[in-house]
């Protein structure tokens, strides 16, 4: 079983989210909400589902990274297309080649890595995520 090292909360990485209990094929922007550390590997990791879809139209718990509105956050996200967040569609899943995969052109090397949350978009995302709830 492949597996890479403790990813960080706050990650955008490449994930193969699940449809019920079995991963999809097409991969997807996820955001790493939370790491659960067990002190080996493999992982386990919260993920948000992240969709390029409707990202100008959100909802209760979405948050999103436009290249329009915030070059920088959008460049360090690694994204390839505006995606917003779905703090309401949480996941956890161990950190392996079965749920996740190196993303086109690997910018970060041989891991799912995409990049990073951009400081300036955390209170969105805390406030997204503040707003999940009924």
């Amino acid at each position: 079983m492949k597996f890479w090292g403790e990813p960080t909360a706050g990650e955008i990485v490449w994930c193969h989210f699940p449809d019920n209990i079995n991963p999809r094929p097409k991969p997807r922007p996820a955001l790493i909400v939370a790491v659960f550390d067990n002190d080996a590997a493999p992982f386990t990791v919260r993920v948000a589902y992240g969709t390029s879809q409707k990202t100008t139209q959100l909802y209760r718990g979405e948050f999103a990274i436009l290249q329009s509105r915030n070059a920088a956050a959008y460049a360090a996200a690694g994204l390839s297309y505006d995606t917003k967040f779905d703090l309401r569609q949480l996941v956890d899943l161990p950190y392996t080649a079965e749920w996740f995969s190196v993303p086109p052109a690997a910018p970060h090397g041989q891991k799912p890595l995409l990049g990073t949350l951009h400081p300036s978009l955390v209170r969105a995302a805390e406030s997204a995520f503040r707003n999940t709830g009924d």
